[in-house]
């Protein structure tokens, strides 16, 4: 198994995470980018659109209707929720899934209705898919053959909130998440919002109480537990390209936080928590990188810490989880494609 190559399709390539999926794959030793889609764009080759992702053999944009499933292993579907379970519900079953959308995250077809607005054609498997947080779902992944990858938004804040809650060294109630992202989470489709004169020099809130990430972020922390979690979670659109920082603010003492975040990511390739005293993270400190960096701080009222928690939207919380889930299902190094992924700075 270890020796394979598997050809891999992008589906919607001419997105950012279908783009950054393409950049992990081409340093992976057992993946190889056997067709890239996009409705939109089909026809056009990829280096044209994504000039960084030239290369001497050019790949041409096709429709997903018109690959040759025939010779794919595994898609990573980087399109957007309700357009991914259209493809992937098409799929012939050797076909691996990834899914990066937000079509299989949510277990409740009813609760997916809810939050995204349109009846889920596959319910039972909405109920069944993996969910892939990679670090706390090794198990489940071995031998999948679909996963659903977490939003970026609930890949730091659980990464930050599940050992602390698991331990019991910080109460179940009174959870606060203040998120901050880069504009590229909102993906590469032509929004007013998004716009340079619209986000530059400049911070605000955006989908107050109402943001679709806190359903999933409740979800796994209520699973992990036992018991009805329920979050405050409000995020900020931050004038820079990509990364995201959450600031979780919990009832629990500073130090049995660390230590439990200590104990469990010890020996983790793609998670560090840092020692008390440090800098804080920064996200130009894992700006392109498959990384989390997580610090405790004890607050000023008794009995309240933050934990803070660092990462790029489109790589730990996108594209480069989806190749760390896909190595575990396959049983490979789980760092393979990804342990050369230097933080870009300055």
């Amino acid at each position: 198994m270890a020796e394979s190559v598997l050809n891999a399709a992008i589906l919607g390539a001419s997105g950012y995470t279908g783009a950054e999926t393409v950049r992990i794959i081409a340093n992976h030793p057992h993946l190889r980018t056997a067709a890239v889609t996009g409705n939109a764009l089909a026809g056009r080759e990829l280096g044209e659109v994504f000039p960084h992702l030239a290369t001497p053999d050019p790949m041409t944009i096709t429709k997903a209707e018109d690959v040759d499933w025939d010779t794919i292993q595994v898609a990573f579907s980087c399109v957007p929720h309700g357009t991914s379970q259209d493809l992937i519900e098409t799929l012939p079953a050797h076909v691996r899934v990834v899914d990066l959308s937000a079509d299989y995250r949510l277990r409740s077809a009813s609760l997916y209705e809810e939050v995204y607005g349109r009846p889920h054609l596959n319910p039972a498997r909405t109920e069944t898919m993996v969910y892939g947080l990679t670090e706390h779902a090794r198990e489940r992944l071995k031998g999948a053959s679909a996963v659903a990858c977490p939003g970026c938004y609930p890949t730091a804040a659980l990464l930050a909130l599940l050992p602390p809650l698991k331990t019991g060294v910080i109460e179940q109630g009174g959870l606060i998440i203040d998120a901050k992202s880069g504009v590229s989470g909102a993906g590469r489709g032509l929004k007013e919002g998004n716009l340079f004169c619209e986000t530059a020099e400049g911070l605000h809130p955006y989908a107050i109480g109402t943001h679709r990430h806190a359903p999933e972020i409740e979800q796994e922390l209520s699973l992990a537990v036992s018991a009805e979690i329920a979050v405050t979670f409000t995020p900020h659109l931050v004038p820079m390209t990509r990364g995201e920082l959450v600031t979780c603010y919990v009832r629990g003492e500073a130090g049995a936080i660390q230590a439990a975040l200590a104990s469990a990511y010890d020996g983790e390739p793609f998670v560090s928590v840092l020692p008390f005293g440090a800098p804080p993270p920064d996200t130009r400190h894992v700006r392109g990188t498959n990384n989390c960096r997580i610090s405790v701080h004890a607050a000023r009222g008794p009995g309240t810490a933050i934990i803070i928690a660092v990462i790029d939207n489109l790589t730990k919380g996108s594209a480069g989880q989806a190749v760390q889930n896909l190595n575990v299902m396959m049983g490979w190094d789980e760092t393979l494609g990804l342990s050369g992924l230097s933080a870009v700075f300055p």
